[in-house]
């Protein structure tokens, strides 16, 4: 029941807020979040790796069709669950020195999205899943259409023509899916995501339906080139809304890949998963030397972002424990390291008006607690040992070089790029002399110092003590893989 409270609570929440018109709107949506936090901590820390999902429910929903209200936890869905919690109290904690118009409806769509990433990340259900994967959609549209910049209509438009069009893709093939299934005892199909594991089709079946998958969670990472989206929606949209699309919801399409792709169409993966490396790899070549073109502190980030999760889907593309191990791990570190880069260049904009780099400089000279907050999540986010980016990366890596030395190497790129295009950002914000808008920048607030400590426990935490991570997901994906494995002989 546990995982229900996960997905009710915030909803619940967000509904007494949007109907909340007292002073103190922020401190309410605050402790709402830091519940739902103390119960996702309590999810992963009560979490048995050697059990299967647990926490759960499961309820008719349309009971003559066989669809049911069914979610829970599980090693593939828990790191995802704590992330989930752990960034929304934050990210909200980050707005305590802005204003928005209309707070109550801005913290209660925030909150609507908490609950509906709780669901994706949960749900037994195909339907179920498809269902709070769109709802995740609504509430981000309107956060970045409401209190987003001067072209937010037409580039908000493109993000959800986009995701539409994907998420089309994936109903076609959860209705063929559900379809395939055999009579139950109170239904004549079933939309059990276990069920469709247990499905054999044939291999052109396979073929589209491992493409109708692909392209809508190629979309929602995204993965080249389903990516022009991104760098506009992540810019225009308000920086709480960004944080929301790149520290959380992203990893929906990654997650995706994970529990429907690889488990559901094996010989689909056998026949288009280079492909889909290759494509995989051309992003995060290609987001990286983009990124290190950028001006823009913000859009430099989201080339940045674009690049890493390239490396997330090639790493389960991989088809190895490790790549496996790595992708999960490495949402984790990659929504802890982008939120606080995003939050950085949201303070310098705040204080200096702009985020262009060549109109910055000597920011260090008055912020010793900014500069410090920054290099951290920067290393991090160039995977420097001992921080939480290393063993994400490092697995990620190893996983692509086992599969495809070539692609290993070319992957590898992601480390040198990534280092020259954070630390050019670092040393033309943050060195040389003042100008003209950084002369009197103020050091971080106690609000905002508040939101980095969080972040950069778990990035030592992470990085010099990552078996208490890995150790809960890798039962989970040792199954995984042995499942795919035998299934994939088996239908050959």
């Amino acid at each position: 029941m546990l995982t229900l409270f996960l997905i009710l609570y915030p909803a619940v929440a967000a509904t007494l807020i949007f109907a909340f018109r007292g002073e103190r709107i922020k401190l309410a949506a605050l402790i709402a979040a830091l519940v739902e936090f103390a119960y996702a901590g309590y999810a992963f820390l009560g979490f048995r790796p050697d059990a299967s999902s647990q926490f759960g429910f499961d309820y008719p929903w349309i009971g003559s069709l066989g669809i049911r209200l069914s979610a829970g936890i599980d090693g593939i869905s828990v790191l995802l669950v704590l992330l989930t919690g752990l960034l929304v109290p934050l990210i909200i904690l980050s707005t305590f020195n802005r204003s928005y118009k209309q707070p109550a409806a801005f913290y209660a769509l925030m909150l609507f999205m908490q609950a509906a990433l709780m669901g994706v990340f949960t749900a037994r259900d195909g339907f179920l899943f498809y269902f709070f994967f769109e709802a995740a959609l609504i509430p981000i549209y309107f956060l970045a259409a409401m209190w987003g910049g001067e072209n937010r209509i037409s580039v908000t438009f493109k993000f959800f023509v986009y995701t539409i069009f994907g998420s089309l893709f994936m109903l076609v093939a959860l209705v063929y899916l559900y379809y395939q299934t055999p009579p139950t005892d109170v239904a004549a199909h079933s939309s059990a995501i276990a069920d469709f594991y247990k499905l054999t089709l044939t291999p052109e079946a396979q073929n589209w339906v491992f493409w109708a998958f692909f392209i809508a969670f190629a979309i929602k990472m995204p993965v080249f080139p389903f990516h022009t989206w991104q760098p506009d929606t992540y810019v225009e949209s308000p920086t709480p809304a960004t944080m929301l699309l790149a520290g959380i919801m992203l990893k929906m399409g990654v997650y995706g890949l994970i529990r429907f792709v690889l488990p559901i169409v094996p010989l689909g993966v056998e026949a288009w998963g280079k492909t889909a490396i290759i494509l995989a790899v051309i992003g995060i070549v290609y987001g990286a030397i983009i990124a290190i073109r950028q001006r823009d502190m913000k859009r430099l980030i989201a080339y940045s972002s674009f690049s890493h999760v390239g490396l997330m889907a090639a790493g389960v593309f991989s088809q190895t424990e490790t790549g496996m191990q790595g992708a999960l791990v490495q949402m984790l570190a990659h929504g802890i390291n982008v939120v606080g880069l995003f939050f950085v260049a949201d303070i310098i904009f705040s204080r200096t008006n702009t985020r262009q780099l060549d109109q910055l400089g000597g920011i260090t000279q008055s912020t010793p607690k900014l500069t410090v907050y920054f290099m951290i999540m920067l290393l991090g986010s160039v995977a420097l040992p001992l921080t939480n980016g290393f063993i994400g990366e490092f697995l990620l890596l190893h996983g692509v070089f086992t599969y495809n030395h070539y692609l290993g190497l070319a992957a590898g790129l992601t480390i040198i790029f990534g280092a020259v295009y954070m630390l050019r950002m670092f040393q033309k914000s943050m060195f040389g002399p003042t100008t003209s808008r950084t002369k009197l920048f103020a050091d971080l607030t106690n609000s905002e110092s508040w939101v980095f400590i969080p972040l950069v426990v778990m990035v030592f935490w992470i990085g010099i003590y990552p078996h208490s991570f890995l150790k809960v997901t890798e039962p989970a994906v040792a199954n995984l893989m042995k499942y795919i494995g035998t299934t994939a002989v088996s239908m050959k």
